[in-house]
């Protein structure tokens, strides 16, 4: 079975427009192009279009996905058994949010009593799963597994109280780093003033700090798209902004 990039479009309930993306960043390119002009997308393609989507829905970088699928060693059966993996662990920690979700519900009902700390627990442990699926990966590549199993630990351990506290603490420096990205200045008071206000918030989940870790957490908010798209949510260059101004509170900046 052959497809026009419509038809696959329609097929695989993507833009034509992201197909002829990939065609241009030379991820999935078309079999051939028909006398009229036309992308022409067989059955390997079909294959390595649904290679792409499994990995986009478990939130991979494009560019990483195509060092993945572009490789020469790339095994599509072996990928096929890593995504049904890393499915069945989102499936299981989607399980756990509805069993905790439902509790609530008969709480709320009369049915059952929850007390805070079960609902807190449940809670923590759902946050702990969804960053392991979303950055567990990189991070530990990054950091190393103890780095990671100690940070995991010190959230589980968290009271309601330091949670609370932290939470705060996050909107302050959501606050701060917009004001300070208007000035334009990362060396000014208010960008220096909001580096410090992140190193704060990271004590509350790192199990140790350094300098050097700080500015390093820094870069990946820009190299990472999806760090970047949470920073630059509601003003374009903001990720960038911040590490600059983290690398300059660090003295990492060269």
């Amino acid at each position: 079975m052959e497809y026009t990039v419509q038809k696959l479009s329609k097929l695989a309930g993507i833009s034509a427009r992201t197909l002829r993306y990939y065609d241009g960043i030379g991820i999935l390119k078309p079999a051939r192009t028909n006398s009229s002009g036309y992308r022409i997308y067989g059955a390997k393609e079909v294959e390595r279009l649904q290679q792409i989507m499994f990995y986009r829905e478990l939130g991979v970088p494009l560019d990483t996905i195509k060092d993945i699928v572009t490789h020469p060693a790339f095994d599509g059966a072996a990928a096929l058994k890593e995504h049904r993996e890393q499915l069945l662990e989102r499936r299981s920690q989607l399980d756990l949010l509805i069993a905790n979700v439902e509790k609530t519900i008969a709480l709320t009902e009369g049915r059952l009593t929850m007390s805070d700390q079960e609902k807190f627990e449940g809670f923590k442990q759902s946050l702990i799963d969804e960053n392991e699926r979303k950055y567990g990966k990189e991070i530990r590549e990054k950091y190393g597994d103890d780095v990671v199993a100690k940070s995991n630990a010190k959230l589980h351990n968290m009271t309601e109280a330091q949670y609370a506290e932290v939470t705060k603490l996050g909107e302050e420096l959501a606050t701060t780093l917009a004001d300070a990205y208007r000035t334009g200045d990362p060396a000014g008071e208010l960008a220096q003033q909001a580096a410090e206000l992140h190193k704060r918030w990271l004590l509350y989940y790192w199990p140790s700090y350094s300098p050097e870790a700080h500015a390093g957490l820094a870069q990946m908010y820009v190299d990472d798209e999806r760090f970047t798209a949470y920073y630059d949510k509601e003003q374009p260059g903001t990720a960038e902004f911040l590490r600059d101004a983290i690398q300059i509170y660090t003295g990492q900046k060269s």
